[in-house]
């Protein structure tokens, strides 16, 4: 993890409580030590908290709050009493990161049934699923910070996502969505568009690949898991209470 000088923004988080789900790696994970460098108390989740275990570990050792949580996103029942039970021991929820995400890359005419319902009930159900049962105590607090982990995917889409970037483009709906029925209960909603980022999910798309999106980034490199974590610090943040419904694409320039 980058040292907090290299991301050039702070946050005073103190006291405050946030779930990351997909925390075990890349982005969720980046996100989740960034989140508990600035003191929030932070609950990580993923299928299985043995994962977890990195993440866990470089908390701690920062000093920082965590706990992990094992959770499969797409378990509705299991996902309103995690939800619940963190809020009741925890006695607040202010930070949603919903970043849990799979691709099942492949073209349309050959996807299956499976590797669609997979990628749409954990990118897409799941974030709904955390949303709602988040949102509720967020209401009630009249506080919150919601967070969509997006994709420049599900603007511009790309050739055998098919899957992955519905989901991504659902997500922007849903955060566009969800923050005008909040605004108005101090709760802000908003989505990350990360472009190509160095993760083990970009990673399996091989080095060929890879080095052509160098070439059509204008900022001539991958993006790196930190810059990511950086927005979703500014998002989480006191600072960013009148900045809601918004995506905020980080591609080094790709789109633009």
């Amino acid at each position: 993890m980058a040292d907090q000088s290299t991301l050039g923004l702070s946050a005073n988080l103190t006291g405050q409580v946030a779930i990351v789900t997909g925390a075990s790696r890349g982005l969720g994970r980046a996100s989740a030590i960034v989140l508990a460098r600035n003191g929030a108390r932070v609950a990580c989740i993923a299928r299985d908290t043995e994962k977890l275990s990195e993440t866990v570990a470089e908390i701690t050792g920062l000093g920082g709050q965590v706990e992990a949580f094992a959770c499969d996103v797409q378990d509705r029942k299991s996902i309103d009493v995690l939800v619940d039970g963190i809020c009741a021991e925890w006695e607040r929820l202010d930070i949603l990161v919903n970043n849990a995400g799979v691709t099942r890359d492949t073209l349309l005419p050959r996807m299956s049934d499976e590797q669609w319902d997979d990628v749409i009930s954990t990118n897409l159900t799941g974030a709904f699923l955390f949303a709602r049962a988040a949102s509720r105590h967020m209401m009630m607090a009249k506080y919150g910070r919601i967070i969509n982990m997006a994709s420049v995917t599900g603007i511009i889409g790309n050739a055998g996502q098919t899957n992955y970037a519905a989901t991504k483009a659902g997500l922007i709906g849903l955060t566009r969505s969800l923050s005008r029925e909040l605004a108005g209960r101090r709760v802000t909603v908003n989505a990350i568009a990360p472009g190509f980022i160095e993760s083990d999910m970009t990673r399996v798309l091989g080095a060929a690949i890879l080095e052509d999106a160098r070439k059509r980034i204008p900022a001539k490199r991958l993006g790196k898991p930190e810059d990511i974590a950086a927005a979703v610090l500014f998002l989480a943040s006191p600072a960013a209470s009148y900045v809601t419904g918004q995506v905020l694409v980080v591609d080094g320039g790709m789109t633009s």
